[in-house]
């Protein structure tokens, strides 16, 4: 967390708007048969022929979503694209094109610039989505990312949030909570550093939490697996807001109940030692911590014997009827109302 303070800095205004979007954009390439036009002109221009198409778009601040002095600008560039590819992926399509904008303060060299947009790049290779535009503009302070990702899908394969019925059983892919510890881990290091400058974190306990909040990976797998295993979700939206919030989108858009298991919750054991330290109950930080990108979905009872036992994905429920609620059955067997304690953007 130290600086380096002999950073060489060109300043952004010795290239100009236009310059800077040269210089910003020219590692891009183009790999999508749909992108007839890119970066260049006054718009793109792509060409979906018989498939819908799926735009998500989110915006990353700086002071709310991210913070510069544990997160570095090339991760911020590879989590700004895989977060909107995760918004796709919940709608079981494929993601194609991304355009990016940015609102940047003059406290930002160049240099800064291009170590965000080579993050930016390398998680467009890794995701194979074509950058095809997008808008520079200056800022009072800090940094403003937006970011909008557009995908494909035949009108068959896409799912929806509302599609959930009572007995479908209720599935996410991979662990969940990570991220949010990670987040805890790297917060307690800036008050050390805050305090003594001079001391280096020691964060050999905690890479994998690390890893899950300043890179999280977008499960652009779940779809092709899924319709490897015959299971076409019912309904399914992506882990951003925290388990128990996103529990509620479905249960509200679909008219039903819930009961969720906190036995059956996939834990990485990293996660339960560093709860353990931090004196924090783990199946808290699991329904309520957010930021962990996977995907949460509904399946008919009837698919359960062709997804039990993968281990990309656990079922930590079932829908119920309405009238019955959404809660969390404990591993006493007591039944809790599901609150909704995760992120919200318009509180935090």
């Amino acid at each position: 967390m130290i600086e380096d303070k002999n950073q060489q800095r060109t300043s952004i205004a010795q290239l100009g708007e236009f310059g800077l979007i040269d210089h910003l954009t020219k590692q891009f390439e183009i790999s999508q048969p749909t992108t007839v036009k890119g970066i260049g002109d006054d718009a793109a221009v792509l060409d979906f022929k018989d498939k819908k198409t799926i735009v998500s778009t989110d915006l990353l601040i700086e002071g709310v979503h991210f913070d510069l002095a544990y997160m570095p600008l090339k991760h911020l560039g590879y989590k700004a694209v895989a977060v909107n590819v995760s918004d796709i992926c919940a709608m079981n399509a494929k993601a194609t094109q991304i355009t990016i904008s940015i609102a940047v303060s003059n406290r930002f060299p160049l240099e800064a610039l291009e170590e965000l947009f080579s993050g930016i790049a390398i998680a467009a290779k890794v995701y194979g989505v074509d950058v095809i535009g997008g808008d520079t503009t200056s800022s009072q302070k800090g940094l403003i990312i937006s970011v909008t990702a557009i995908g494909e899908a035949n009108e068959d394969e896409i799912v929806y949030r509302n599609g959930a019925r009572e007995k479908d059983l209720l599935v996410v892919s991979g662990d969940i909570g990570s991220a949010y510890m990670g987040l805890q881990v790297l917060e307690r290091e800036k008050q050390v550093f805050l305090v003594n400058p001079n001391n280096q974190p020691d964060l050999d306990d905690y890479t994998y939490l690390i890893e899950r909040q300043l890179k999280p990976e977008a499960r652009v797998d779940v779809r092709e697996i899924l319709e490897k295993l015959e299971i076409k979700p019912t309904s399914m939206i992506d882990i951003s807001d925290g388990l128990s919030s996103e529990i509620m989108h479905l249960c509200k858009q679909s008219n039903v109940g819930c009961n969720l298991y906190e036995e059956k919750l996939p834990l990485d054991p990293q996660l339960i030692n560093v709860c353990e330290e931090f004196n924090i109950d783990s199946t808290t930080v699991a329904i309520n911590g957010g930021e962990d990108y996977e995907l949460l979905f509904t399946i008919k009872m009837e698919d359960f014997d062709k997804i039990k036992g993968n281990p990309n994905f656990t079922v930590i429920g079932h829908m119920t009827q309405e009238s019955e609620g959404i809660h969390l059955v404990t591993r006493a067997n007591t039944r809790i109302e599901l609150k909704a304690r995760g992120w919200d953007a318009m509180t935090e």
